[in-house]
């Protein structure tokens, strides 16, 4: 497998992985600058010339993978017999450099409900590198001319339609996801909020709507669907930045969005 493909597979599996890549060589080395290998959690793609640079890269990765924050950084080897390697000799005679750059798992988004609030909220999500699913019971808000904005996007974009349960795409969900909830019917927000919170594998969850709504859906909650009051309270409503207070769907979307900013970086803290 090439190591596009590797990075691909990670991104794909939501798996954080390092990309490692021969920076630099004088002398003699065992691969030239530019050879490449992806080290995930328990796989390795590629090489980078074996011996002990790339056991000593292997395992550096796998602490960067484990770091909180990890950072991009470069290690350097001289290889000959007068260095004390961890595992064993290599002696090309040469020297080189090694830069290891962390690959972050990308983020998930779902919005339910592409209505005027939930496309502007998708044409701003999209300028983002993420995995953006679009969900939606009416054809009609789906259509290549509806979402035609979106064709440049930097996410990558996932359409679905569900004319009868949207609920189910919840379980297709990649791991962490973090769900909008905002569709045209306050049912569906209900039977959505509901599996939401059966659903295990989520992220943050978000509800749109005001405060007597969100009164009757946690008594329904409770009472119908047999939730908690700390599972509950795992949905967040209103939905966007309590100090901005316009109703034009797109001031809406953008309140939205940078809320949803700021719990990414809260994510990553």
């Amino acid at each position: 497998m090439t190591w596009i493909a590797a990075v691909a597979r990670l991104r794909a599996r939501r798996e954080p992985g390092v990309l490692v890549t021969v920076a630099t060589v004088r002398g003699h080395a065992p691969r030239d600058a530019g050879a490449k290998l992806v080290v995930g959690r328990t796989e390795t793609w590629g090489s980078i010339g074996g011996g002990n640079v790339e056991a000593v890269a292997i395992e550096r990765a796998r602490e960067v993978i484990a770091a909180s924050k990890p950072e991009p950084e470069l290690i350097d080897f001289a290889l000959n017999d007068k260095v004390t390697n961890r595992h064993g000799v290599q002696c090309c005679g040469g020297t080189l450099s090694v830069l290891l750059e962390p690959l972050p798992v990308v983020r998930a988004v779902a919005i339910f409900g592409v209505g005027h609030v939930g496309l502007e909220l998708a044409r701003i999500l999209a300028r983002q590198d993420l995995d953006l699913h679009l969900v939606d019971t009416r054809s009609d808000l789906l259509t290549e001319g509806r979402l035609g904005a979106l064709t440049d996007a930097v996410a990558k974009v996932h359409v679905h339609h569900t004319p009868l349960l949207p609920e189910e795409v919840l379980a297709e969900l990649p791991y962490g996801t973090h769900a909008l909830i905002m569709t045209h019917d306050h049912a569906e927000d209900a039977a959505l909020c509901d599996a939401a919170l059966r659903t295990t594998h989520l992220g943050s969850i978000g509800l749109i709507g005001s405060a007597a709504k969100w009164v009757r859906f946690r008594e329904r909650l409770a009472t119908e669907g047999g939730h908690d009051e700390a599972a509950i309270n795992r949905i967040k409503t209103p939905i966007g930045l309590a100090d901005i207070t316009g109703k034009e769907p797109a001031t809406i979307a953008v309140s939205v969005a940078a809320d949803l900013l700021r719990t990414f970086e809260t994510e990553g803290s």
